[in-house]
């Protein structure tokens, strides 16, 4: 039984940034699957919605970290356009496997480009955006990278952060293992989802991390299924 009373640092396949073949795509639709059933999607969708309603720019340079296929990014889009608003979108991860399958799957909409970047480069940290959005993103890093990844965000986003992440529970740990050891054909979804959960956080640590970062303006709340939505309003001037 594991203690999830504490975040585990257990490591995931997917944060194998060498991992390819088959396996990234039967994922990556998997994962598509789960955010559109589970209501993740939503929860991204209406903290884009809580970001625009203080952000006033007619267009708009938004990045997804951990794009993953690039899904919750057409969806993003298609909710700017029913706003009229234009937007930049771009899809950040750094596996360019994964970057490679996400340009194939959204390669209709023109609005959506990708860079094959870690964050925590010299290269992401010259990059400068209206909004920054993360799904299941924020788990695989370590208290001390979240602090310094929020840190740095704050100061390079004019209008606001969206997060979604998971919230450690023992009902989410163990639904999430049934689920997908019954349903799932992808060998990463069947290791990797309950080690996410386990990942995941409280409360108490989410506002813990974001006080260490010196971020103060922002809603959290929690959303069904074991799920946090976290917006932050940053407010800068950016050049």
């Amino acid at each position: 039984m594991p203690d999830l009373s504490k975040r585990s640092e257990a490591i995931e396949i997917m944060d194998d940034l060498n991992c390819s073949g088959p396996v990234i795509a039967q994922t990556l639709q998997e994962l598509e699957f789960i955010n559109k059933w589970l209501g993740g999607n939503a929860i991204t969708l209406n903290g884009l919605n809580k970001v625009l309603a203080t952000c006033s720019k007619p267009e708009l340079k938004i990045a997804d970290l951990g794009c993953g296929g690039g899904d919750m990014l057409l969806l993003i889009s298609q909710q700017l356009k029913k706003k009229n608003i234009t937007g930049q979108l771009i899809g950040i991860d750094a596996n360019p496997n994964i970057i490679a399958y996400a340009r194939e799957h959204t390669a209709s909409d023109k609005s959506i480009t990708y860079k094959a970047l870690n964050i925590f480069s010299e290269e992401f940290q010259r990059e400068r955006f209206d909004i920054v959005f993360a799904t299941l993103f924020f788990h695989h890093f370590t208290r001390g990278q979240l602090i310094d990844l929020f840190t740095h965000l704050k100061n390079v986003t004019s209008c606001g952060i969206v997060i979604n992440d998971l919230h450690r529970h023992f009902l989410a740990y163990h639904s999430i293992k049934l689920l997908t050891s019954l349903f799932s054909k992808s060998d990463m979804v069947k290791n990797d989802a309950p080690v996410s959960v386990h990942r995941g956080f409280s409360r108490a640590e989410l506002k813990e991390i974001l006080h260490a970062a010196g971020i103060t303006n922002y809603t959290l709340t929690w959303k069904w299924a074991f799920r946090w939505q976290l917006v932050i309003r940053t407010e800068n001037s950016l050049a």
